[in-house]
């Protein structure tokens, strides 16, 4: 079943100079692999500067007395140590709900709680000293989990109900009806470069700030609000980070303030970074979730009612989890029309680590419910889950608006599945499963076929818009700022395609920048799956600002309309003349034309009302699905993915490679997520899979032998920057058809009754997979 990657031309025919639709490499891929790529700890440092290292709480919930630091502080090298009293500004964090201090001060909320800083000369003498640091702590009780939560009415935020139709009235129609309960656990992300920062201070209270963040504007705005100062006395400044996947959207501000507090009180430059085992202590994951579903069906499958409860454990503060469990909201539906539905989601407060964005955003939080309740309808039927899962989809016309009032106008999954079905010989193969799992007694097999339908746009609308910086220097070359910033994702590589081929310059003509505060301003953070869709529009705008000036120029002289000037493989055509594009910026400089331009782009037509998440929170859709073939060990519960056939909506791709690899990536992530990834707190509310001795991302080997990828050819329906979509976030939702061909697995090796529903718990760990089949009671 090996076969070789596979990408489908998206593009239109382009001219062999345009750099958009081609798969260039990354524009960092051979400092990377030359280990020439700087990242924060590579950077020099300034003479004088010190190293933090973080003091943690040992206790779940607990009120902190005082701290004792008199034998760390005796040690050799130590230069201090910083608590919430060292604090100029504010003492609690600048986020959004204002819930989260700076330092633990009255009270400690998790364990891995950061209540101060030790200071020292080097990062050993600083991670030693804090050992020596003695918290006294009087525990106090601590509610760790979403039952607890739920009990005791335990919220960050108050709970959120959405409702379309009568979902009561359409249960008690339902010729048939369900009920169901099952938990998703969290994900750590497990980024290559761990948390980070440098905070130096400068003249005149100014300060800059390094910091391996997804959101630069917002760390500026957290220093400043912490160090009592206005936002334009900090620079942040980010080249790039070695990964992030949401865990440095808001989190990596932490870090940056408690650098900057150190550095203001000792008046040096302060570099805090995080070891594996103190990030997993100290930061937030992707949030678990708990669920519990009533669905009513017909004989064919069709939803007639669904009332469903989403409990998010949200950690100790609210951090993102409203937004997060508002997407989970709205993508509850997936791609499925819900004609009668309630849903209700809480938002519960727990003594663990605060849990923030990861990859999907509470997208496939949101994604795999209802394709784990479809799963259920079709074993309740006997019917295959394809075909009701095709019976369920949004219509072109009719049954096509959500449950949150906004229309679904560019869906393409009518066409889409059915392609892969095919492609994919998944009716040949189903059948061909059956038969191996009648004669096979030990290992079962089970197959899947899961869609994506993800909404793309901040949920947040007043981050849906960015900011760039083009300069055209005399010699031709162009150098790109803007807003987002890079964490391998390849954005920097895609927005200087788009830039070259508006300005008609060869693409190495094109330098993209470290993302700076003192550049592009109140910029949005990296995430949502918008970084090139926001930050290329507005560069592309920048560079048509430049390029309108040169056409211009160049019309004076030849004495046409603008219209007649074309831009194209470093020249610049006029029915008159052909001059290559450095001789007219030499021209247009000696004649005193603007040679730089910015640019700013805001999405279109989005709009929703946060108090009863209705309206339009998207600009458009991407799709997609996943065929996948699993197979388990019923006696042990081991699991193994065998293969794997993806069609994928990117829209008219602005960088194939790219795309194929975020496309693999988010694949394999969400596989981790759904599979090997286990997040374990003991009853003391430690996080005991603190490393990757204890915790399981997926390896080289766990990737599948057949791991086949085609890109679907359509461009995007909406006006999008080169016709292209979000590639981001979407690919992880396909993962999903891995739990759900586990869940068949199971079906299909636990005898008993074939209808009942399958309860897996994810991840499917060889424990959690022999629950499912009856060999474990807990």
């Amino acid at each position: 079943m090996n076969a070789p990657h596979t990408i489908v031309e998206t593009a239109l025919p382009k001219p062999a100079q345009a750099a958009m639709g081609q798969p260039h490499v990354h524009e960092s891929a051979r400092a990377h692999v030359a280990g020439a790529a700087h990242y924060i700890d590579d950077l020099p440092e300034v003479k004088g500067t010190l190293y933090a290292a973080p003091i943690l709480s040992t206790v779940a919930h607990g009120r902190l007395n005082g701290v004792d630091a008199s034998a760390a502080l005796a040690l050799p090298g130590v230069r201090g140590v910083v608590l919430a009293a060292d604090v100029p500004g504010d003492k609690i964090l600048a986020a959004f709900a204002h819930d989260e201090p700076v330092f633990a001060t009255d009270t400690v909320q998790f364990v891995g709680q950061v209540i101060g800083l030790v200071v020292a000369d080097s990062v050993v003498q600083a991670r030693r000293a804090v050992r020596a640091v003695k918290p006294d702590i009087t525990p106090l009780p601590a509610v760790l989990t979403v039952q607890e939560a739920l009990k005791a009415e335990s919220y960050v935020l108050p709970p959120v109900f959405v409702r379309r139709g009568d979902a009561a009235t359409g249960l008690a129609r339902s010729p048939h009806r369900l009920q169901g309960a099952f938990e998703v656990g969290g994900q750590e992300h497990f980024y290559l470069e761990g948390q980070i920062a440098c905070a130096l201070p400068l003249e005149q209270k100014q300060w800059s700030i390094h910091s391996s963040t997804q959101h630069p504007g917002e760390v500026q705005h957290w220093v400043a609000h912490a160090l009592g100062l206005d936002n334009h006395a900090v620079r942040v400044e980010c080249r790039r980070m070695g990964g992030g996947f949401g865990g440095k959207e808001t989190q990596a501000g932490h870090l940056a303030v408690w650098a900057a507090v150190a550095a203001n009180k000792l008046g040096h430059p302060v570099k805090l970074r995080l070891d594996r085992d103190a990030d997993f202590m100290v930061t937030g994951k992707r949030h678990p979730f708990a669920y519990k579903y009533d669905v009513g069906f017909d004989d064919t499958g069709r939803i007639t009612g669904l009332q469903l409860q989403m409990a998010a454990n949200c950690g100790f503060s609210a951090d993102l989890s409203g937004p997060v469990a508002d997407r989970a909201v709205f993508h509850a539906d997936n791609a499925y029309f819900l004609e009668h539905v309630e849903i209700a989601s809480y938002r519960c407060k727990t003594n663990t680590q605060s849990h923030t964005a990861f990859r999907g955003f509470g997208g496939p939080q949101g994604v795999i419910v209802i394709e784990a309740i479809l799963g259920d309808i079709a074993r309740a039927l006997g019917r295959d889950a394809q075909d009701v899962r095709l019976v369920n989809l949004y219509g072109t016309t009719e049954r096509n608006v959500t449950h949150y009032q906004m229309a679904v106008e560019d869906n393409i999954l009518h066409a889409l599945l059915p392609e892969l079905e095919q492609t994919a010989n998944y009716r040949q193969r189903q059948a061909e499963i059956a038969v191996w799992n009648a004669q096979s007694a030990v290992l079962k097999r089970g197959i899947a076929i899961t869609p994506v339908k993800f909404g793309i746009s901040f949920t947040a609308t007043l981050f849906n818009q960015a900011g760039a910086l083009v300069h055209v220097y005399t010699d031709g070359s162009v150098q790109v700022n803007h807003g987002g910033t890079e964490m391998g994702q390849g954005l920097h590589t895609k927005v200087a395609q788009i830039v070259a081929d508006e300005l008609g310059v060869p693409l190495h003509r094109v330098q993209v920048t470290a993302s700076d505060t003192g550049k592009v301003p109140n910029a949005s953070a990296t995430a949502a799956s918008s970084g090139t869709d926001l930050n290329g529009r507005a560069a592309q705008y920048a560079a048509r600002h430049v390029r309108d000036n040169l056409a211009a120029f160049v019309c004076g002289l030849d004495g046409c309309g603008a219209g007649a000037i074309r831009f194209a493989g470093g020249q610049i055509v006029s029915p008159k003349a052909v001059r290559s594009f450095e001789t007219v910026v030499k021209e247009a400089y000696a004649n005193r034309i603007q040679l730089w331009s910015d640019g700013f782009y805001r999405t279109p037509k989005i709009h929703y009302d946060k108090a009863t998440l209705t309206g339009r929170p998207f600009y458009y859709f991407s799709y997609g699905a996943a065929c996948t073939e699993v197979v388990i060990d019923t006696l042990t519960g081991e699991n193994r993915v065998l293969a794997v056939d993806i069609l994928h909506d990117v829209g008219h791709s602005i960088n194939p490679a790219i795309d194929l690899g975020q496309i693999e990536g988010g694949f394999v992530q969400g596989m981790g997520w759904l599979t090997t990834e286990q997040l374990v707190w003991n009853d003391q509310g430690i996080l005991v899979t603190h490393a990757p001795s204890t915790y399981k991302i997926p390896a080289t080997s766990d990737v599948p032998a057949h791991f086949k990828v085609q890109l679907w050819p359509e461009a995007n329906r909406e006006d999008n920057v080169g016709g292209s979509k979000a590639v981001g976030e979407p690919p992880l939702m396909l993962a999903i058809s891995v739990y759900e061909a586990l869940r068949n697995a199971v079906a299909a090796g636990r005898g008993g009754d074939a209808a009942a529903p399958v309860v897996l718990t994810a991840p499917a760990t060889a424990e959690n997979v022999l629950r499912a089949l009856g060999r474990v009671v807990d």
